[in-house]
């Protein structure tokens, strides 16, 4: 049931077109949704039975907030905008970019023939995007050999190695017609659009030229290039009768999940699928409208000619943003395509369901036990820290994120600690690493976690609700993840005073903050022993005479170790610039110490 703030907040929505902005009790933006009637759509999350994501973002909306377009085109480019810029929960979120290569001509007066990442408008012809780098390589290999254009850096004064192979137009030595670029440029830009047959009859002639003169190499040589071309050029089934580069979407919806389909069309065969899954706040016709926007939104996108959509998506509005034809065919080979999709789709969904069924129990249900057991609102984000130290020499901190029960390894932050005095004072060094942490959030404007879990007992827990709650005015729950005299994960302790909360030690959510301790006192460890490691050898090298900085990292970069130093003989130590007097005094003082260095360098 809606709360009388958001009951006051829904009496007063505008019958108007525009975007609203669903909130949660840290007035964190949890979902960015559009509407053509403002009033009817928001009004229907709090009056309507939801179930799904949908019943899991309403649970945790506290405010809402509304901005009026114009026109339903306007509040399309807000919501994209928005997303990008807030990165909801509950939205649909696309990465920034493909990552597929295209093959590129070059606008120069020596055109050559490239790959290429990133699409600049520069005047070149871009062809693609490509399945995989394999792929374009190969076509791009095989374009020099046949319709070759310049390989060589420029005029040299004299021919370079691919003219003698037939594979460079000779700009190294000579001017090369501007009308010869162009002839080759026509036939390469002919076979990309996948007319190959011509290409087969030449080398059909070449190979029968070759053998009939003996030259039995060039002729295995050509006939290699003409099973290139029906095994991977050709092996794409031809779905249509037209050349233009077309992009196809489809998707299949059931149990709030989404399931797209894309079919990348290029020299009339279907280049590339992708498939994408997720779990929806809207409707299927908004969701879909939304990535498809996003999707040309990225960098390294090529829109294509024609864009292919199912029945009942806002085409004109579509169309209108990305500035191609989005079209929805009701007859032909084109609308076979569309059901193809739709069928890939439903397939898609089916097996994903398979696999959520068993994965739930150890990721959001185990999340959702522990916040039951805290007795907290439900949560996706928890971010575990963990101290580590040698009596108290070089203290570090880790940091791990678990977002809906699993490890987010892309968000995982190292500490150097810096300000603890007394290296061995736990209090301290949770003090100096939350505050960097959540000060650095608040000055960036990035959302804070739902949970933080320290590793450790009441020490850890109050130095960082100090810091949290006196310094920083943030009001994040901490939990201490306590172990027994096994040094095994026991329970949790939380609340103003600290109490203990016994997990089942059968539960899921009992093995999720195992995983969590384990893992962040994994990373800890790990980045201390390196830290450790790398100062140990500093200092055992600068207490040689004759040992400079300049000396320690040229033997800190060869060696990396003090028992490959000591292995390594004098001659080899003196090769890297360093005197012979010093190279003997390193080899001297280290040897004996070569075999302790081995063993620490094994804990």
């Amino acid at each position: 049931m809606a709360s009388e703030h958001i009951e006051h907040k829904l009496a007063l929505l505008p019958d108007k077109p525009g975007c609203y902005l669903m909130k949660n009790i840290n007035d964190q933006i949890i979902y960015v949704g559009k509407a053509k009637n403002l009033k009817n759509r928001v009004r229907s999350y709090f009056k309507s039975s939801h179930t799904g994501k949908v019943a899991k973002m309403v649970s945790e909306v506290a405010d809402f907030e509304t901005i009026i377009t114009s026109t339903n085109k306007e509040s399309f480019l807000l919501e994209i905008t928005l997303i990008q810029k807030h990165q909801p929960y509950f939205n649909i979120k696309l990465k920034k970019g493909t990552g597929y290569p295209y093959i590129k001509i070059t606008n120069e007066r020596d055109p050559q023939i490239k790959i290429v990442s990133k699409i600049k408008k520069d005047g070149g012809y871009y062809f693609g995007p490509y399945p995989n780098v394999y792929a374009a390589e190969e076509t791009m290999h095989f374009i020099q050999k046949v319709y070759p254009l310049r390989r060589c850096n420029g005029y040299q004064g004299r021919p370079c190695l691919y003219y003698h192979m037939g594979q460079c137009l000779g700009a190294c030595f000579k001017e090369v017609p501007t009308e010869k670029y162009e002839q080759q440029i026509r036939k390469i830009k002919s076979f990309l659009n996948g007319n190959t047959s011509m290409v087969k009859q030449q080398l059909m002639e070449k190979m029968r030229k070759a053998s009939e003169k003996m030259e039995f190499e060039r002729a295995a040589e050509i006939r290699d290039q003409i099973h290139y071309i029906e095994v991977t050029v050709e092996k794409q089934k031809i779905i249509s009768n037209d050349k233009t580069p077309r992009d196809l979407f489809n998707f299949y919806m059931d149990k709030g999940w989404l399931s797209i389909q894309i079919f990348f069309i290029r020299q009339a065969r279907l280049m590339k699928r992708e498939k994408r899954l997720f779990p929806i706040v809207d409707t299927a016709v908004e969701e879909m409208t939304s990535f498809i926007l996003q999707f040309y939104n990225r960098r390294n996108n090529i829109l294509p000619r024609e864009i292919l959509v199912p029945k009942g998506l806002p085409n004109k509005e579509i169309s209108e943003i990305l500035g191609v034809p989005v079209r929805t065919p009701i007859r032909g080979e084109k609308r076979d395509l569309l059901a193809m999709a739709h069928e890939n789709a439903q397939l898609s969904l089916n097996e994903k369901f398979r696999l959520l069924e068993m994965d739930q129990s150890k990721t959001t249900g185990a999340m959702k036990e522990i916040t039951d057991a805290l007795g907290l609102p439900a949560g996706h984000r928890i971010e575990a820290f963990d101290h580590s130290h040698i009596q108290g020499a070089d203290p570090v901190s880790a940091m791990v994120v678990f977002i809906n029960g699993e490890s987010a390894k892309n968000f995982y932050r190292k500490y150097k600690l810096k300000t603890v005095v007394n290296h061995a004072d736990e209090a301290a060094s949770t003090r100096e690493v939350i505050r960097r942490r959540y000060t650095r959030l608040l000055k960036e404007g990035k959302p804070m976690p739902d949970m933080i879990f320290m590793d450790g007992g009441e020490i850890q827990m109050d130095a960082a609700k100090d810091v949290l709650e006196n310094e920083l005015n943030l009001d994040i729950p901490v939990v201490g993840m306590v172990k027994n005299d096994k040094h095994q994960t026991a329970d949790l302790l939380f609340g103003n005073d600290d109490r203990h909360i016994n997990l089942n030690p059968r539960s899921q959510g009992f093995y999720l903050v195992q995983r969590i301790q384990d893992e962040v006192h994994r990373f800890a460890i790990t980045f201390h022993r390196r830290v450790h490691t790398k100062h140990s050898l500093s200092s055992r090298l600068d207490e040689i005479k004759g040992v400079g900085p300049r000396t320690r990292t040229k033997l800190l970069r060869k060696y990396g170790s003090i028992t490959k130093i000591a292995q390594a003989s004098v001659d080899e130590i003196q090769s890297l610039g360093i005197n012979r007097p010093t190279a003997q005094l390193i080899k001297v003082s280290l040897q004996k110490n070569a075999e302790v260095a081995k063993g620490s360098s094994h804990d």
